[in-house]
């Protein structure tokens, strides 16, 4: 069985994050775009992390151009929006798709162990979010509806 601790995340500028890293910490992973009008979920996104980072809760985005092309900036474009328009100050990753061939095995762990209503493993749009524990397990997948604030209750509890 995985856990998050087997994977790694490519970074904007082609390194590597490897999650072992990130061991011992709650996680709120996220596909993400830039021209969504799930978009300000950002700003929820970075109250969270700013108000749970010192207890050891991290939000990792997975910047995605799969769903109507709403994520079609480079890296440096993807980064300067986040920070000027939202304060975003969590790790942003290298731009991925989340499904089909190319999607990171990181993400089809995720769609693995939490899938989607009626069992679906494919993400449907962006701003879906994954929660993972303190142990690296996926503990639960959230809708792109479901706003970051909705989650706090979620996260207190892991932390």
């Amino acid at each position: 069985m995985h856990t998050i601790a087997d994977f790694t995340a490519k970074l904007p500028g082609g390194g590597e994050l490897n999650l072992a890293d990130k061991a011992g910490k709650v996680l709120l992973i996220v596909n993400t775009a830039s021209k969504c009008g799930f978009t300000p979920q950002y700003e929820g996104l970075e109250a969270l992390y700013k108000k749970y980072a010192d207890d050891g809760f991290e939000v990792i985005a997975f910047p995605c151009n799969q769903f109507g092309a709403q994520e079609p900036g480079n890296a440096e474009e993807i980064a300067n929006f986040c920070s000027l328009k939202y304060d975003v100050t969590f790790p942003l990753m290298a731009k991925i798709d989340v499904n089909g061939d190319d999607a990171p095995p990181l993400y089809d762990w995720l769609k693995s162990e939490a899938p989607g209503l009626m069992g679906t493993k494919s993400i449907k749009w962006n701003f879906t979010k994954f929660l993972i524990d303190r142990d690296g397990k996926v503990v639960r997948r959230y809708a792109p509806t479901d706003k970051p604030e909705a989650l706090e209750k979620d996260i207190k509890a892991l932390l």
